[in-house]
């Protein structure tokens, strides 16, 4: 549905996202994670055509949105991080104005508000004027706007920003909800909202792709942390033997002691982690420390961080 090429946008000198390269298919949701300032609203800003790239495309359903953007909004919802509503209005009205402006033929508005003020929980208030919601509705009416038409494409920005505990909730079981019927982007900060909601994770950090994967594959292979005294050589005849092993990587190498990252399967790790303390203690080998990380995408933004930032963490 989405093919993003050699995505870049600039500042003047400074380059705000540069050379993003992702697809998308229709209806998976997907969590655009980074810190602030890692070029997230930039990026949704692109793929929606409310800005034009400096360098790449993006296409949507084998539509350039740069060479015909009109077409791309008809069937795109977009809820900025400030929802774009008017205080003074009552929701009802409001709505009325959003389908007008979006051309739903004047026989379908009162189905299309009724279905989007119902898929938004916003019955017990459609005739309160918008200035006296709280932060949670307003967010509400914001989403409500943006899937009035019935789009393929849902793209929102820091959706849960501000809410309180249960808001956030009730947002979350919204957004999976719309996503039966639209292909979901999130743009956040906030490592939770995209483990609880979304399919797939892309990690963006100073403007590059750093991670693309679904969250089903990130945590497949969790890793066992040992230190002994054999070398890499060693290490890798004795790790052979095992099937189980996926990847054996040298952490550190110290007046013989060293470290060693071995990853398997998750399912397994429980049961073999005692199995390769065992064979290793019956060779005679110095066992110095053995420990089992469980793969969660906190642990894994922050090894990918560090790569590319270095070790100061911005989540």
């Amino acid at each position: 549905m989405i093919k993003v090429e050699n995505l870049g946008r600039n500042y003047g000198d400074f380059k705000a996202v540069s050379s993003l390269n992702f697809e998308i298919p229709r209806g998976q949701i997907v969590g655009l994670l980074g810190h602030n300032g890692a070029g997230k609203t930039t990026t949704l800003k692109m793929l929606t055509g409310f800005l034009e790239p400096t360098t790449g495309s993006v296409k949507i359903n084998g539509i350039d949105v740069s060479e015909n953007p009109k077409k791309i909004q008809e069937n795109l919802g977009y809820l900025p991080e400030m929802a774009p509503i008017y205080p003074d209005m009552t929701i009802l009205d409001y709505l009325e104005y959003v389908a007008k402006m979006r051309g739903v033929p004047e026989d379908l508005r009162p189905g299309a508000i009724r279905e989007a003020v119902e898929a938004t929980d916003l019955n017990s208030k459609v005739m309160d004027p918008i200035r006296t919601l709280s932060k949670g509705y307003k967010q509400r009416v914001g989403v409500a706007q943006a899937i009035l038409h019935k789009p393929e494409l849902l793209v929102l920005d820091e959706p849960t920003s501000g809410l309180d505990p249960s808001q956030i909730i009730a947002m979350r079981s919204l957004i999976k909800r719309l996503a039966t019927k639209a292909t979901v982007i999130i743009s956040t900060h906030i490592m939770q909202e995209v483990e609880a909601i979304c399919d797939r994770v892309i990690i963006v950090l100073q403007g590059h792709v750093a991670l693309d994967s679904t969250l089903e594959d990130l945590k497949k292979n969790n890793s066992i942390h040992l230190k002994v005294n054999q070398g890499l050589a060693q290490m890798k005849e004795f790790c052979s033997q095992f099937s189980e092993v996926t990847h054996l990587e040298e952490l550190s190498s110290d007046h013989g002691l060293h470290a060693y990252q071995i990853e398997v399967p998750q399912n397994i790790i429980q049961n073999f982690a005692p199995k390769l303390a065992s064979e290793i203690c019956s060779r005679k080998w110095n066992l110095y420390n053995m420990s089992v990380e469980h793969r969660t995408l906190e642990t894994v933004f922050r090894d990918v961080n560090k790569q590319v930032v270095g070790d100061s963490l911005y989540v």
